[in-house]
């Protein structure tokens, strides 16, 4: 990167902002994401008026345009895909690496558990093979993501995985340095 150039902002999107300790957590990241030439952004960020707000209702529509406008500002995203209140990322993470995909923007995630999706689900929920081979849940016959994924295909085909935050950062600025998308 160009030393007159402006750093690269990067969104740090993940379920990290629910966290008590999240300013400390967000800090860090962003320390990460300097020692590489980016500019890290969190949710906290976005620069939200709740004063005057009715209701819940409204703090919601003006939280999320903060972080769409925070996506949109964005060169790329860093994602924290873990697995939040359950065997999935946090939904809200998810809707945002998507939006970041369609736009065009390169998303690197972290968080992501070793082994493949249908591996988690079988250690928690029973399941069989049926006559095609497929992976069920015994419970419903619902078949049970499988190709070996770490994580729905959807999100493995949109973001690249880091094995953490700082190798996911890395990366991202090696991208955004070659002007991949």
């Amino acid at each position: 990167m160009n030393a007159d150039s402006p750093r690269p902002r990067v969104y740090l999107a993940g379920p990290d902002i629910f966290r008590a300790d999240h300013a400390a957590v967000f800090q860090e990241l962003k320390r990460l994401c300097s020692t590489c030439g980016l500019e890290g952004v969190a949710p906290s960020d976005a620069q939200v008026d709740l004063a005057d707000t009715q209701d819940s209702d409204e703090e919601a529509r003006r939280i999320y345009q903060g972080n769409i406008d925070l996506i949109r500002s964005s060169a790329g995203v860093i994602a924290n895909l873990q697995c939040f209140r359950g065997l999935e990322p946090d939904s809200g993470t998810v809707f945002e690496v998507g939006f970041a995909i369609a736009l065009g923007k390169p998303v690197v995630a972290y968080g992501v558990p070793s082994g493949s999706y249908a591996e988690r689900v079988q250690a928690v929920r029973p399941c069989g093979l049926d006559a095609r081979g497929v992976l069920r849940e015994q419970a419903d016959g619902t078949e049970v993501e499988g190709r070996g994924q770490r994580l729905n295909l959807m999100l493995t085909g949109a973001a690249r995985l880091a094995e953490d935050a700082a190798d996911a950062i890395r990366m991202l600025a090696g991208l955004l340095e070659a002007g991949a998308r």
